[in-house]
């Protein structure tokens, strides 16, 4: 299994027969080098949305039509994206997608999901979701854009993920330290990989934060482009 940071919360995630791109944010993504926007879809065959938002799935319908790949998102959102050339799944919290040697189970989260860059104004889109992604003997939580919540505890007790992709920025979503305290009381990650943060100003530009307040937990860090071999 292979997991490769786009950037921002995007990844690529090479898992069981299938090639999965997570909240893919490439063209204006000021993490994103353009030249590797090739290496970053080769192949793919899935595109799953944690939520509405331009910075999460403003280019969904861009790429599935560049690739092929399919779209998953909640109902809502699928619905908005619907009837503009793609392939689209909606699913709720609590459903699973059973793709080639992997299964998507959408589970909850606390943020918003709106959308703006469709030319019909603001609009709601559903609601905000994380994913736990299972497959090649692992277990991939991934948080989407949210905070701490009481729902951790049993999705960390029903899925028990070894993998945890956590948002961790701060100011829209949790900070490193609230990541670290979610991640040590409600889950027993072997591998935390943080998101969310260093594109913009606002946001936390380091994750040594999150590094120090999880020693027993293998952190990792990687760079732009970079890929985790598990």
């Amino acid at each position: 299994m292979k997991i490769t940071w786009l950037g921002h919360a995007s990844f690529r995630i090479e898992i069981g027969n299938e090639i999965l791109l997570i909240d893919p944010w490439l063209t204006t993504n000021p993490s994103f080098p353009d030249e590797s926007r090739a290496a970053a879809l080769e192949g793919v065959s899935w595109i799953f949305l944690t939520h509405g938002h331009g910075d999460h799935a403003a280019e969904a319908i861009e790429i599935a039509l560049e690739t092929g790949a399919r779209i998953g998102c909640i109902h809502e959102l699928s619905q908005v994206l619907d009837g503009r050339g793609a392939d689209v799944t909606g699913f709720g919290k609590g459903g699973t997608l059973h793709l080639n040697g992997v299964a998507v189970t959408m589970v909850n989260a606390v943020h918003s999901s709106s959308i703006d860059y469709t030319g019909d104004g603001l609009s709601v889109a559903g609601s905000e979701a994380g994913f736990m992604i299972a497959g090649d003997g692992h277990v991939i939580y991934v948080s989407g854009d949210t905070d701490i919540m009481a729902d951790m505890e049993w999705m960390g007790d029903l899925h028990r993920p070894d993998i945890g992709i956590l948002c961790a920025g701060g100011h829209y979503t949790m900070d490193m330290g609230r990541a670290a305290y979610a991640a040590k009381r409600y889950f027993k990650f072997k591998t935390v990989i943080p998101c969310h943060y260093k594109t913009f100003p606002i946001l936390a530009q380091s994750a040594d934060a999150l590094v120090q307040a999880l020693p027993e937990v293998d952190v990792r860090v990687p760079e732009v482009m970079e890929t985790l071999k598990f």
